[in-house]
């Protein structure tokens, strides 16, 4: 399902480390979602996000770990990229290992992490995802970054008191 996302909703994380993961395949599409969504952190006060390019979706879960475990540390890793369905199974085999590794990763070493790695029947689909509107991808992930690193540190702050 398409759902619009509007960027006045973003809450402010002054400072933020964050870092973005994004597969090569179909750059031309996944770079417009993370011009968004880096354009969105900015909006949000967050760092200047860092952008790894990695060779594709299923080595996305091996970089969100090596992220993990860098000092110091990020408060947040978004993972970009688009897996087209062929003719084999490869389509399935990809997603679902890309999904379970970061998965994994997140709840293993207790870092938010946003995946937008969109499994794609068409090219159609994945253009219509990384367009120029309030339904581009970067917009989303953008959003759910800062909410989940906002509610974080919010939760860090009444465990003190």
């Amino acid at each position: 399902m398409k759902t619009a996302h509007h960027s006045k909703t973003i809450p402010e994380i002054a400072g933020s480390r964050i870092a973005i993961l994004q597969s090569k395949w179909y750059r031309e599409h996944t770079d417009r979602m993370v011009e968004r969504c880096i354009a969105l952190l900015l909006q949000a006060k967050a760092a200047k996000p860092e952008v790894h390019i990695l060779p594709g979706s299923l080595e996305l879960p091996i970089g969100a770990k090596t992220l993990a475990l860098k000092t110091p540390g990020y408060e947040a890793l978004i993972c970009f990229g688009a897996v087209l369905k062929g003719e084999t199974y490869h389509f399935e085999l990809v997603m679902n290992e890309c999904i379970r590794g970061l998965g994994s990763t997140a709840l293993k070493h207790d870092i938010p992490i946003i995946s937008e790695v969109l499994p794609c029947t068409t090219l159609d689909q994945l253009i219509k995802r990384s367009g120029p509107d309030e339904f581009n991808k970067g917009i989303e992930a953008a959003i759910a970054a800062a909410e989940i690193v906002a509610w974080r540190r919010l939760q860090r702050t009444e465990d003190k008191k």
